[in-house]
């Protein structure tokens, strides 16, 4: 007889998607259908995304693509041989961090320190907003005694901006919170030096700019030399990858060996033109709508951590209304906008199936108490339809780009919240890229290492790397 145990058998494990099938109640699940996504539909998301990264690539469609396709200007993934100290700086909110990162043969050391940026600097003028930078650089620099070795830094800048060149990006628009006008439409990697430069007390020099996606594939392309893909899924979603040149008409510059570049997607915009609204719920329009970018970002508000709580309590919402879940006081619990979120719901998929007493914490704070065991059971089938959605697009996603770049065996470099912290997120979207794959592709997700502080730092140190073999 053929052992059936799981160390022979491992697929073999119970999936919790399993054991709670047979719990949830048929109305509910017949409810859920539409955020149900078959491979038939899967694939045809797959065959739009593969076109639209098609137009956003070519020059005589770019302009009105919607996935952008931005290139990146970085041509060279680490190779092991970066060696010395490298500065990187991460600014992506309230706060940005300096990091000093030590490259010897395979061993990385970081030190890195926090720095506030205040709310008057944030939405005050960019001279004020760079100074402080450039302060709080020059205060980091001295701590560790780097302040005269004009030490090569790469520039995580996490707003919308244009590259222009390795070392030149142009800010689109500022999100987060920040508003310093003067400096829209203007190369910040230029506003970074100017500042610098009028301290006269530290000497870097600013080598590249990057956003956290190019950051996340170079800084595991740095551990496993087959990654190709770099994919951020937290707050937020992004991906990256490696694109011969030739197909990359908007890339200018020399070929510096590779034949390649790190393409930036921006593929959080797929299906600002429709393509995705035959996937797309009411809940999903819902969203949008109250978003503060109605009509933007739409692939992203279907699989975003900002996003998925929301989705979670209008269709919980709506299922009350329709008498299918919890009791009608349950209305007046699940009317306020955003009271749940994307962790309460990773955290809700986290119990086991047998115990509630997560799920029933959670409901009580939203004020629904005494909820049934099949009521939490319900929702929870909720919350696991949501999130394996965004699992599965996210997965088919990857598969069209493993199978452009035609390179039969690609590591896909993550990181962001929401591929950290859900329980069962990487293994739900390896299940659906197993079944997705062409025939011939195989590949391996890899959690990133701090993408936007490591990887920026591998950035400036394989721009260094390539000026010494280049003798520039």
């Amino acid at each position: 007889m053929a052992c059936r145990s799981k160390i022979c058998n491992p697929i073999a494990t119970i999936r919790v998607e399993d054991l709670l099938d047979p719990l949830v109640s048929a109305a509910v699940k017949e409810r859920m259908q539409d955020m149900v996504l078959t491979n038939e539909t899967l694939r045809k998301e797959m065959q739009l995304f593969r076109e639209n990264i098609e137009r956003g690539l070519k020059k005589a469609t770019h302009e009105d693509a919607v996935i952008k396709c931005f290139p990146t200007y970085v041509q060279d993934l680490p190779d092991g041989t970066e060696v010395g100290k490298f500065l990187a700086l991460d600014l992506g909110g309230t706060n940005f961090r300096t990091l000093l990162v030590d490259l010897d043969a395979n061993k990385c050391e970081m030190q890195s320190k926090v720095f506030a940026v205040p709310h008057e600097v944030m939405t005050g003028s960019g001279v004020a907003l760079f100074d402080h930078i450039a302060a709080c650089l020059a205060e980091f620099a001295q701590e560790y005694g780097v302040q005269a070795e004009n030490l090569p830094l790469g520039f995580t800048f996490s707003f919308p901006v244009t590259q222009v060149g390795l070392c030149s990006g142009i800010l689109r628009r500022w999100t987060k919170g920040f508003n310093c006008e003067d400096v829209v439409g203007q190369d910040v990697v230029q506003w970074l030096i100017e500042a610098i430069q009028r301290r006269n007390d530290v000497e870097i020099d600013v080598c590249a700019v990057l956003n956290d996606t190019t950051g996340t594939l170079m800084s595991c392309a740095w551990k496993n030399p087959n990654c190709r893909i770099g994919l951020i899924i937290g707050t937020g979603s992004n991906g990256c990858y490696y694109e011969t040149q030739t197909n990359a008409e908007l890339f200018n510059e020399p070929d510096m060996g590779t034949g390649k570049v790190i393409i930036n997607l921006e593929m959080g915009a797929f299906g600002e033109d429709g393509a995705l609204d035959f996937i797309r719920t009411e809940e999903d329009r819902m969203v949008d709508e109250n978003s503060i970018n109605p009509g933007g970002q739409i692939h992203e508000k279907c699989v975003s951590g900002m996003y998925l709580g929301e989705l979670v309590r209008l269709r919980a919402l709506a299922l009350v209304k329709e008498g299918l879940l919890f009791d009608a006081t349950a209305a007046t619990a699940l009317e306020s906008s955003n009271a749940f979120s994307c962790e309460m719901m990773s955290q809700v998929e986290s119990e086991p199936v047998e115990t509630q007493e997560t799920t029933k914490e959670i409901l009580g704070s939203l004020g629904i108490e005494n909820a049934s065991k099949e009521d939490m059971l319900n929702f929870r089938y909720i919350c696991q339809t949501v999130s394996r959605r965004s699992a599965h697009l996210i997965g088919a996603s990857m598969c069209v780009l493993i199978e452009k770049m035609q390179e039969p065996y690609v590591v896909v470099g993550i990181d962001g919240s929401v591929y950290k912290n859900h329980p069962h997120f990487r293994r739900i979207m390896t299940e659906k890229m197993n079944e997705l794959i062409a025939p011939g592709y195989k590949f391996q997700l890899m959690l990133s290492e701090d993408g936007s502080g490591r990887g920026a730092a591998l950035v400036a140190a394989v721009a260094a790397r390539k000026k010494n073999e280049l003798g520039i």
